[in-house]
C-alpha cells in the first residue's frame, strides 16, 4: 500500500516537473517572436490605414520614377548645355529622310585644264613702258595690264607700206579729178584718164591686201581706220585683262568685224591714269600664246551682268624690259570654278562608272568640322589606269565660293576664295538609296561596348535610349526605325559621348581613361 502511494506521488511530481518545465519554456520562446510578428502586423496595417484614409502626403505621388531614373537620365543646367553645344540648332525632332549609302575615295583640289590658268602673251615685239597691274591683285576683264612701245619691225615695215599707199592712192584719185575736169572740156583725150583710173584701182587693190597683212598682225578694223583717217603710224600696245567667257571661235570670228565700242572700267581708269592717250595706240587682248584678240574684252554693260575676277598670279615682266612676240608677260588665275581630281581604286572604278552612266550627283568632304559640298556634277572619268598609284582619275566640277573682297589704300583690290587648289578632300560616289530612315548626325550616337545610345529631351532631363545602328560613316548614323524611337522626338544632334561619361560618373562606375581615344 506505501508502496503504491510512493509510486503515485513520485508520478505527480514528474508530470508537474515537466509541466513547469514546459512552461517556461513557452514563456522565454514565444514571448521573444510572437510580439515581434504582433508589431510588424499592427505597422503593415497602419500603414495601409494611412494611405486609405488619406492622412499621409507623399512628395513624389504621381511622378514618373522610371522615366527619370539615375541610371539612364541625366539633368543639365544652362551652363552645361552651352558647354555641349546644344542649343536650338542641335535640339531638332526626328524626321525620317532618305539616305544614299556612299563609297569614300581621297580628292584633290585641281586647276580647271585651259581655264583657271590663263597666260599673257605679247603678240609682237615691243619694250615695256608701263605696268598696271601687279602680282597678287585682283582684275576684271577689260582692266589695263600693261603697255608696251611697238618695236616689231615686221608691223612697223607693214603700217609704212600701207600708209604709203594711201598716199599714192590719194594723188591718183587728185590727178583723177584734175584730168576729169580738162577731159571733160575736150582739151585732152579720155585715154589718159583711162589709164590713172586703173592705176587707181591696181592701188585699192593693193590696200585690200595690205589691209588684210594688218589684220593678221593683230590690228582690228577700227585700229586700221585709225591709221586712214589720221595718217600715222600705231606704235603702242595696251594689254587688258580677257574674259574667259569668250568662246575662241568667236574671238576669230570678231577678229574680221568691225571693233565694237569697248567701254573701260572706271578702276581701269583709276589703276592706269592713261585711258586718255590717243586712240591710234593699238589695244590687244592675248588671250593665250595662240591668239590675241581686243574682242576678247566686254562688248558692253549689258553682255554680261556678273563679272569675272581675275588674280594677277605671276607677272614675268617689268618696265624698261624688252619681250618678242610670244614671250609670256604674266600669268592671271579664274578660281571661280575649280575642278576635284578623285583617285578611285580597281574596287571602286566600277561603281564611279556606274554613278557616271546612270547621271548621280557626287558629295564632297573638306574636313570633319566642315559641311558637306552636295549636289557636285561628275564631269568624266580618266581612259587609263595610273601605272604607279593603280587608280582611275576622275574629275568633279566645283564652284567656288568668294569669302573676301576688299581694297587696300592705294586702291589695289585683293579677293580670297574658299576652295584652293591643293587642298585635300573626299568625294562620296553614292551606291544605293534607302528611303525614309532615320538618320543622325555621328556625334548624337554614342557606343558604349556593344550598344549604341542616343539621348532623348524628356522636360529638363535627357532619357538614355537604347538604339540599333544600321549604317555608319564617317559624318552620319542610320538608326533602325524600330520603336525605340520615333519621328518627332527630339534628340540632341551632338555631345551624346560626354553625356554618357556623365551618367556614368554619376552612377559611380568607373570612368575609362582610354574612352574616346582611338588606338
Amino acid at each position: 500500500m506505501k508502496t503504491q502511494q510512493i509510486r503515485n506521488w513520485t508520478l505527480l511530481t514528474l508530470v508537474g516537473t515537466g509541466l513547469y518545465a514546459g512552461g517556461w519554456f513557452s514563456s522565454q520562446y514565444f514571448g521573444r517572436v510572437w510580439p515581434f510578428s504582433n508589431t510588424q502586423v499592427l505597422s503593415a496595417e497602419k500603414v495601409a490605414t494611412s494611405s486609405n484614409d488619406g492622412s499621409a502626403h507623399d512628395d513624389h505621388a504621381g511622378h514618373d520614377h522610371a522615366a527619370h531614373s539615375s541610371a539612364t537620365s541625366l539633368e543639365l543646367s544652362e551652363l552645361a548645355m552651352k558647354n555641349l553645344g546644344l542649343s536650338e540648332e542641335y535640339l531638332q525632332p526626328i524626321e525620317l529622310r532618305n539616305y544614299q549609302q556612299v563609297v569614300t575615295v581621297p580628292a584633290i583640289v585641281v586647276d580647271k585644264p585651259g581655264r583657271t590658268r590663263l597666260p599673257i602673251s605679247a603678240s609682237m615685239t615691243g619694250i615695256v613702258t608701263n605696268i598696271h597691274a601687279v602680282a597678287g591683285v585682283a582684275i576684271e576683264p577689260g582692266d589695263l595690264i600693261l603697255e608696251m612701245r611697238l618695236t616689231h619691225e615686221d608691223l612697223v615695215t607693214a603700217q609704212k607700206e600701207y600708209l604709203q599707199t594711201l598716199g599714192d592712192r590719194e594723188i591718183e584719185l587728185k590727178e583723177i579729178a584734175r584730168i576729169g575736169s580738162i577731159v571733160n572740156s575736150g582739151a585732152i583725150s579720155s585715154k589718159l584718164l583711162l589709164e590713172r583710173q586703173y592705176n587707181r584701182d591696181k592701188l585699192e587693190s593693193l590696200l585690200r591686201s595690205q589691209r588684210e597683212g594688218l589684220r593678221l598682225h593683230a590690228l582690228t578694223e577700227s585700229q586700221i581706220s585709225i591709221i586712214d583717217s589720221e595718217k600715222r603710224l600705231l606704235t603702242e600696245i595696251r594689254v587688258y585683262a580677257p574674259n574667259p567667257d569668250v568662246d575662241k571661235g568667236d574671238e576669230i570670228r570678231l577678229m574680221r568685224q568691225s571693233e565694237p565700242s569697248i567701254p573701260r572700267s572706271n578702276r581701269a581708269a583709276e589703276l592706269s591714269g592713261s585711258l586718255q592717250q590717243p586712240e591710234s595706240s593699238i589695244k590687244v587682248v592675248a588671250l593665250s600664246h595662240v591668239s590675241h584678240a581686243e574682242s576678247s574684252a566686254p562688248q558692253s554693260a549689258s553682255s554680261t551682268d556678273k563679272k569675272r575676277l581675275l588674280v594677277v598670279q605671276n607677272m614675268l615682266v617689268q618696265k624698261g624690259q624688252s619681250v618678242s612676240a610670244g614671250e609670256t608677260l604674266c600669268v592671271l588665275a579664274d578660281f571661280e570654278e575649280l575642278m576635284i581630281e578623285g583617285q578611285a581604286f580597281e574596287a571602286e572604278a566600277s561603281q564611279v562608272a556606274t554613278a557616271k552612266l546612270e547621271g548621280r550627283t557626287v558629295s564632297a568632304l573638306l574636313n570633319d568640322k566642315s559641311p558637306r559640298i552636295e549636289n557636285l556634277t561628275l564631269s568624266w572619268l580618266d581612259n587609263e589606269i595610273d601605272p604607279t598609284t593603280r587608280t582611275l582619275k576622275f574629275y568633279v566640277t566645283l564652284k567656288n565660293q568668294l569669302l573676301a573682297d576688299n581694297e587696300n589704300e592705294v586702291g589695289l583690290r585683293h579677293i580670297s576664295w574658299k576652295y584652293r587648289v591643293g587642298q585635300r578632300m573626299e568625294l562620296g560616289i553614292p551606291i544605293a538609296e534607302w528611303i525614309d530612315q532615320i538618320v543622325l548626325p555621328i556625334d548624337a550616337v554614342v557606343r558604349e561596348g556593344v550598344e549604341s545610345f542616343v539621348f532623348q529631351q524628356n522636360g529638363e532631363h535627357f532619357d538614355r535610349v537604347a538604339v540599333h545602328e544600321k549604317y555608319r560613316d564617317r559624318t552620319s548614323v542610320v538608326v533602325e526605325n524600330d520603336g525605340a524611337l520615333f519621328p518627332g522626338d527630339v534628340v540632341a544632334m551632338r555631345g551624346a559621348h560626354q553625356m554618357q561619361m556623365a551618367i556614368k560618373t554619376k552612377s559611380g562606375g568607373g570612368i575609362d581613361p582610354h574612352a574616346g581615344h582611338n588606338h
